[in-house]
C-alpha cells in the first residue's frame, strides 16, 4: 500500500517543472491528484490563479470530481526580471498577483472543507528569494517573501484545526522560471529533487511541523 492511498491532492501550477514533477511523485505515492495551469493540458485543468472566477470554477470542479483534497501544493507563479525603476504597474501586479495571491485564493477556496475535516497539508512552493533580495527580481521576491509570510500567520490560525501550512524554499531549479529570472544561472538540482521534499511535507511529515520554511539550498 502507498503512503497517499486514497488521499486526494491539488497542484497548481501543473503543467511544467516543479509543479508536474510534483504531480509524478504524488500520483507515485498513491494519490489521486487534480492539476491545473493557465492552459488545460491532458489531465491538467485550465486556471489562472490570480482570476477570483477561474479559482472558484477550479475549486468548485475539483470539488465535483475528487472531494476535498487531503493536500494542497500552492505552486503556481511567474517572474519578470526588471530593476524596480523600470518595471511597470501591469507586470508588479501579474508577478504579485500570480505568486501572492494565487496561494491566497486557492486556499481560500479549499479552507472550508479541510477545516471541517479537521485535517490536512498545505504546501506553498515560495523560493529562494523569499529568503533573500535578488537585484533585478524585486516583485518575485516581494511576492516570495509574502508567501513565507502567509505561510507562517496561516498555519497559526489552523493550528488548533488539525491542519499543517509549510513553505518549501527552492534555490536554483533546472525549469524555465530560472532561465527567465536568471539568465545564464546553473540549476543546483531538478524538479524532481524539489518534489521529493513537497512529498515529505504532504506524508511523512510529523504534524507538529507547521509554519516551517524548508529551505532547499545551501
Amino acid at each position: 500500500m502507498s503512503v497517499l492511498d486514497g488521499k486526494v491532492a491539488v497542484v497548481t501550477g501543473a503543467s511544467r517543472g516543479i509543479g508536474a514533477a510534483t504531480v509524478r511523485v504524488l500520483t507515485q505515492g498513491g494519490a489521486r491528484v487534480a492539476g491545473c495551469a493557465r492552459h488545460a493540458e491532458a489531465d491538467v485543468l485550465a486556471c489562472d490563479v490570480s482570476k477570483p472566477a477561474d479559482v472558484d470554477r477550479f475549486v468548485a470542479e475539483v470539488l465535483r470530481r475528487f472531494g476535498t483534497p487531503d493536500v494542497l501544493v500552492n505552486n503556481a507563479g511567474i517572474v519578470e526580471r526588471a530593476r524596480l525603476s523600470e518595471m511597470s504597474v501591469p507586470a508588479w501586479d501579474a508577478v504579485v498577483d500570480a505568486n501572492l495571491k494565487g496561494t491566497f485564493l486557492v486556499t481560500r477556496g479549499f479552507l472550508p472543507g479541510m477545516r471541517s475535516r479537521r485535517s490536512g497539508r498545505i504546501i506553498n512552493v515560495a523560493s529562494i528569494s523569499g529568503r533573500q533580495g535578488t537585484a533585478g527580481l524585486t516583485a518575485y521576491c516581494a511576492a516570495k517573501h509574502g508567501v513565507v509570510g502567509l505561510t507562517r500567520a496561516l498555519a497559526e490560525e489552523l493550528r488548533e484545526d488539525g491542519i499543517a501550512v509549510n513553505a518549501v524554499c527552492p534555490g536554483s531549479v533546472d525549469t524555465a522560471m530560472l532561465q527567465a529570472g536568471m539568465p545564464g544561472a546553473e540549476p543546483e538540482m531538478s524538479p524532481d529533487d524539489v518534489a521529493n521534499v513537497i512529498i515529505y511535507l504532504a506524508a511523512y511529515a510529523p504534524l507538529a511541523l507547521t509554519g516551517s520554511c524548508v529551505d532547499v539550498f545551501g
